[in-house]
């Protein structure tokens, strides 16, 4: 798939390629880019649904042993004309902890013995079994003076007459890093990094200082969503439903099968004037999901008493007919679609299809430009 962008740029090729790699619930999903005069060019680009593997249809969830999994990269490596062996991975968000806890105002060394010991209260086994990573949140006026959303100072603020900060910390299971160690290694590639799946799709949007937004991540088994305050997940909330409970909901309702229905959502999408009804069945389902999402965007508000900006729709979910404007409607801002293509160079011939495409890719892009950070510091 989308193979044919080797050949455009095989005799250009001078400089390294990477490879950007997101594995999640339902499919895989491989970018390769490079970096030419200060450009990231687009090289090629693939998806691998994972239902066939295991005799389920396009779209939908499974869970396939370590070896399967290394077999469908492998698959999708051939099949995409895939060159480079040096690449970074998504995490899922399902297989990490995000939190923003508050410390003492004390110095960095002080903190790097308290967070591990704050942070037993929120992770569920022995910190010994995780990785752990932390950075203090930036005050907000240093970030609207700097525009460095990377700035390492400390937030400090009053609470109680007790001076605090705010720490921002990641973990992620041992084991979850060996499983996915292992699939990639078995495809006979050369992992580097592995990241939260949330870090790359953000690593594709444009935000401001201090701009605080929403990104509704639509899967297939669930929908991830994040509340982003200058570059800070400030809240994450998963929506056990997906983009595969529309095509269950539409299999029932009409009485068809689940390819048929899977080609039914395709086609019709959220749009109202369908003779088979399918409308009204996905439109339940995105309605519900939609309506928890703007809970978390509603508490979020409140409790920081800021607005939020925006709400990007990423995601296979999201590039359904229809998806933007029923979103609108429930949703308590401006909502626009992911477009992580848009940070890469490509023939202009592929433009309307890599902007349909594009949020299904955003983790993998996001993954590959932080690659391509890696090696081009």
């Amino acid at each position: 798939m989308a193979s044919f962008l080797n050949k455009i740029t095989d005799s250009f090729r001078k400089n390294k390629s990477v490879l950007g790699i997101d594995i999640s619930s339902s499919s895989i999903k491989v970018v390769q880019v490079r970096l030419e005069k200060g450009r990231s060019i687009l090289e090629t680009y693939g998806e691998l649904a994972l239902g066939p593997y295991t005799g389920l249809e396009r779209g939908q969830s499974t869970n396939l042993p370590l070896e399967k999994m290394s077999g469908a990269l492998i698959d999708l490596i051939r099949e995409s004309n895939v060159t480079s062996k040096d690449c970074g991975v998504a995490i899922p968000m399902s297989s990490s902890l995000i939190n923003v806890i508050e410390m003492p105002n004390v110095s960095d060394n002080k903190l790097k013995t308290m967070v591990p010991i704050e942070m037993r209260k929120y992770i569920p086994v022995p910190i010994s079994e995780v990785i752990m990573d932390w950075r203090v949140v930036p005050k907000e006026s240093e970030l609207l003076k700097s525009g460095d959303l990377n700035n390492e100072s400390g937030e400090s603020k009053k609470n109680q007459g007790v001076e605090k900060k705010e720490v921002f910390v990641v973990a992620i299971h041992k084991e979850t890093i060996e499983n996915y160690s292992e699939i990639i290694k078995n495809a006979k590639l050369a992992p580097t990094f592995f990241e939260i799946e949330i870090f790359s799709t953000l690593r594709t949007v444009l935000t401001k200082p201090g701009e605080s937004i929403m990104v509704v991540d639509f899967g297939a088994a669930t929908t991830k969503v994040y509340v982003i305050e200058s570059g800070i997940v400030r809240d994450s909330h998963i929506i056990n439903k997906g983009s595969q409970d529309i095509t269950v909901s539409i299999s029932k309702a009409l009485g068809v099968s689940m390819a048929e229905a899977e080609k039914i959502k395709r086609e019709n999408g959220l749009i109202e004037d369908t003779s088979d009804h399918s409308y009204q069945v996905s439109s339940l389902v995105v309605d519900g999901i939609l309506s928890e999402a703007n809970r978390v965007l509603l508490n979020y508000q409140k409790q920081f008493n800021k607005n939020v900006s925006k709400a990007v729709l990423s995601g296979g979910g999201s590039i359904l007919k229809g998806m933007i404007e029923i979103s609108s409607k429930n949703l308590s801002t401006e909502v626009i679609i992911s477009d992580p293509f848009s940070n890469l160079e490509y023939p202009a011939f592929l433009e309307k299809t890599l902007k349909m495409a594009g949020p299904e890719f955003a983790v993998a892009i996001g993954v590959a430009l932080r690659k391509l950070d890696e090696i081009n510091p």
